[in-house]
């Protein structure tokens, strides 16, 4: 399991949100820089030990309504080949050294250990506590066995979220990745009729309760 360094980053991950969150189309601007704040997620092991994979929630307190993001961040040692665009930043961490940072619906790494979770071939970990389960996150799969190897990505950001049609050596998937976070959205397949498979999990609501929403959602998942 994942060693979690407590120690600086410069930049810090939230400083780097801020300039990215207005890039997206699924970002709800309020006329102000974002305020992020995180509230809640968790992290997945590469078991590679080579990249961090973080599920991040952040509130953003700039407009008159808070509003929480889901963003899935990867954190690499080195560029990803063929990834600028999906780079969210650079900053320099006080253990590791320079870390390229990645929106992780992007990465393979990434994806394919979502993947794992959701067919429950791996579990989530603590985002702060090292060699720590996380067993608030719960997951539903349906669907046939699915080798959890990525040929290739293409992501499409939209306004009410992100789509991510995976394939692997035998399967098509297409994964909705919910970007803003809703206490409303209970029902896990809410939105999505022939979804077969989900991942759940909370956050830290404004008011101080918990909110918990599908943060994945597996709509679509066909053979070759």
């Amino acid at each position: 399991m994942a060693f979690i360094h407590h120690t600086t980053m410069s930049p810090g991950k939230l400083e780097l949100l801020t300039a990215w969150l207005p890039t997206r189309p699924w970002y709800v601007g309020t006329g102000r820089a974002p305020e992020p704040a995180k509230v809640g997620g968790f992290r997945l092991d590469d078991p590679e030990g080579e990249v961090g994979i973080e599920f991040m929630v952040v509130t953003d307190a700039s407009g008159r309504t808070p509003l929480s993001y889901h963003v899935p961040l990867s954190y690499r040692g080195a560029p990803l080949d063929g990834a600028e665009e999906a780079l969210v930043g650079t900053s320099e961490h006080g253990v590791l050294g320079k870390r390229w940072v990645y929106d992780g619906t992007q990465d393979p790494v990434l994806v394919a250990q979502l993947i794992a979770l959701l067919q429950g071939r791996t579990e989530a970990q603590a985002q702060s506590v090292s060699d720590t389960p996380d067993t608030s996150v719960t997951r539903r799969f349906t669907g046939a066995e699915i080798d959890a190897e990525v040929a290739s990505l293409a992501v499409t950001d939209g306004q009410h979220g992100t789509a991510v049609v995976v394939e692997t050596p035998a399967r098509t998937l297409t994964l909705a990745v919910t970007r803003i976070l809703s206490p409303e959205q209970q029902d896990p397949a809410a939105g999505a009729t022939e979804a077969q498979g989900h991942i759940t999990a909370g956050w830290r609501l404004p008011d101080g309760g918990e909110g918990r929403a599908p943060f994945v959602r597996l709509v679509r998942d066909t053979a070759h």
